[in-house]
């Protein structure tokens, strides 16, 4: 089924609005979590969380829509239902709404870049791993991979330096490095076949090499798991409780997502992104410490 549905605005559709709520709430959780007070943080913090989070929405939004511009003409063959390919959508207004995104992704993290400093590096840090990703990196297949890795640990670390302690989010923004990085690899293998004009991992190595690199980003995405229990949750506390069940059950999820490896492609990327989803909950149960 194709999501957003077909029905929903194209420009909407271009944006891949799933994404965009996923890259919000991680740099909110991100900032809750370096705070360390709940919800229950003063309104500054939770201004400057929200624009964080704003921002990076905007910022992945843009990076979507330059992907499909740039992607248009693999795009009629393999996603013939995107709005670029459809004629929904022209080539010209993507580019000026690429343009905006990056503008307004920047316009509306400004007040919090003048307050931390460090906000200010981590924007510039994404936006030029974006663009080198789409224009360049991403048909050198596993360095891509390691790009969109670093992408998605810069959400929290985003979050956390706006509410002024990124230090806090570094483990957390490790797994979910290494759990991307896993997650990439595997999809790079479901898609062996298909590749065309990429030196992806499996390309070059084989399933069997791919598929246990895979593996050891899980393994030590799980190794980080427990960093939080060693540094700053007790676990006799109900925060420490519930995020040992939490993250417990996304790392036996991780687990699950490369059981089977080189086979069941789809069905462990899969399962490697319902695993993401219940990392997040885990994270934000620390925000409560």
């Amino acid at each position: 089924m194709l999501w957003p549905p077909v029905a929903v605005h194209p420009a909407l559709r271009l944006l891949r609005p799933t994404n965009l709520v996923v890259s919000f709430v991680g740099a909110v959780v991100g900032a809750l979590v370096a705070r360390a007070n709940g919800v229950s943080v003063p309104a500054e913090i939770w201004a400057f969380a929200v624009l964080a989070g704003l921002s990076t929405a905007c910022v992945t939004a843009a990076g979507n829509v330059l992907n499909d511009v740039l992607d248009l003409e693999v795009d009629r063959t393999n996603h013939p239902d995107r709005p670029l390919v459809r004629g929904e959508v022209s080539v010209e207004t993507a580019r000026g709404l690429v343009f905006g995104l990056f503008v307004a992704g920047l316009f509306v993290a400004l007040p919090v870049m003048a307050a931390e400093p460090l906000v200010a590096f981590l924007f510039a840090t994404a936006v030029l791993c974006l663009l080198g990703y789409e224009t360049l990196l991403k048909a050198r297949g596993f360095v891509g991979n390691l790009v969109v890795a670093l992408l998605t640990a810069l959400v929290f670390l985003y979050g956390g330096a706006a509410a002024g302690n990124a230090a806090v989010l570094l483990p957390f923004a490790g797994m979910a490095f290494l759990a991307t990085l896993s997650r990439e690899v595997i999809k790079d293998m479901e898609d062996i076949r298909g590749d065309v004009g990429r030196t992806t991992l499996p390309m070059t190595y084989g399933l069997p090499f791919s598929g246990r690199v895979a593996r050891i980003a899980v393994v030590v995405a799980i190794g980080l798991s427990l960093v939080p229990l060693a540094w700053f949750v007790s676990v006799t506390s109900a925060v420490g409780i519930i995020y040992v069940v939490l993250v417990g059950a996304a790392d036996a999820l991780f687990v699950v997502s490369v059981r089977f490896l080189p086979e069941r492609l789809h069905f462990e990327q899969t399962v490697s992104k319902v695993a993401m989803s219940v990392a997040l909950f885990a994270f934000l149960a620390v925000a409560f410490r």
